[in-house]
């Protein structure tokens, strides 16, 4: 019997152990978030706030979802990146108006 309780107690042991890191990892994760959000030019007051309050109230889902959309939606402005294929130019590089 005493076997039997000391196995038990190593068990939750360990399932304790993978839920303290779980909750770590989305603390670390949630707090990112809202910091990232809250740092946002774009957004107003209120789309920050709900947008934090939704990071909290479906820890995982949105706050992964909102650093994806986000982070897509920042390269796809950013200026540094050049669009590929397009334009006036051939592949040798001249160009032509087109008449």
């Amino acid at each position: 019997m005493a076997v039997v309780w000391v196995n038990a107690i190593q068990g939750c042991h360990v399932s304790i152990t993978y839920w303290f890191v779980f909750l770590v990892i989305t603390l670390i994760l949630n707090t990112y978030t809202s910091f990232y959000l809250s740092r946002r030019d774009d957004l107003g007051t209120t789309q920050k706030v709900a947008q934090v309050i939704l990071v909290w109230l479906i820890p995982l889902i949105s706050a992964i979802g909102l650093l994806l959309f986000y982070k897509g939606q920042d390269d796809e402005n950013d200026p540094d990146k050049g669009s590929f294929g397009g334009g006036p130019s051939n592949s040798i590089g001249t160009s032509h108006s087109g008449d």
